[in-house]
């Protein structure tokens, strides 16, 4: 686990980590993914003024074998390595993790708190072992998903594309609830909502 007072590292950094973690001989037949998918940074720590929200979001690297995934999640991409307020996004290709999004523009998310980095890396894993495995039965419904590393209190978020539809969403918030095995109640708030009201925790559903 990260030292407070440790720096986080450059979206520079980051992309050469990953160049680094995959650069090796391939293996003879790789396990290819049914979806390419893509890592993202944001660091939240140091914000220009002025800035709008995610103009500091960078792409790292994008993989569709499962060779690649581990190398680049032992290596890289576990919450526990990044210090306070570190952004990491895994999101399918061509979705980039941003309200504006033509595919999240309409959706909302499913949030998750975690008050313990161990609970946060066990919930993003099992996660990410769920969306490039294909275990939800609406996976196209579903855009990736966000972990946020804070100071006091870590958050999990399910990205997907259509809050209006309340059966749909009920299904996926309850087979990720399951597959990240959280009693708490989570919810769901659409994108639209936050939108209005940055302020508002309320959720439009919950299970």
């Amino acid at each position: 686990m990260a030292a407070e007072g440790d720096v986080v590292p450059s979206e520079t950094e980051l992309e050469q980590a990953a160049a680094v973690a995959v650069a090796r001989p391939p293996p003879p037949q790789p396990h290819k993914l049914e979806r390419r998918w893509t890592f993202w940074f944001d660091n939240q720590s140091k914000p220009k003024q002025g800035a709008a929200w995610g103009s500091s979001l960078k792409k790292i690297y994008t993989f569709d074998t499962v060779e690649d995934f581990w190398c680049l999640y032992d290596q890289i991409f576990q919450p526990s390595k990044f210090t306070a307020n570190a952004d990491i996004h895994c999101f399918k290709d061509g979705i980039e993790p941003k309200w504006e999004d033509p595919q999240c523009a309409n959706g909302g998310k499913w949030s998750a708190i975690s008050s313990r980095k161990s609970n946060l890396d066990s919930m993003w894993l099992e996660t990410l072992m769920a969306l490039i495995g294909e275990q939800f039965e609406e996976s196209d419904e579903i855009c990736g998903v966000v972990a946020s590393v804070r100071q006091r209190q870590d958050k999990l978020a399910l990205w997907t594309r259509t809050a209006s539809n309340e059966a749909v969403q009920t299904s996926i918030g309850r087979k990720w609830k399951e597959i990240i095995d959280v009693t708490d109640k989570i919810q769901y708030t659409a994108h639209d909502d936050s939108r209005r009201d940055k302020s508002s925790r309320s959720g439009r559903y919950s299970v």
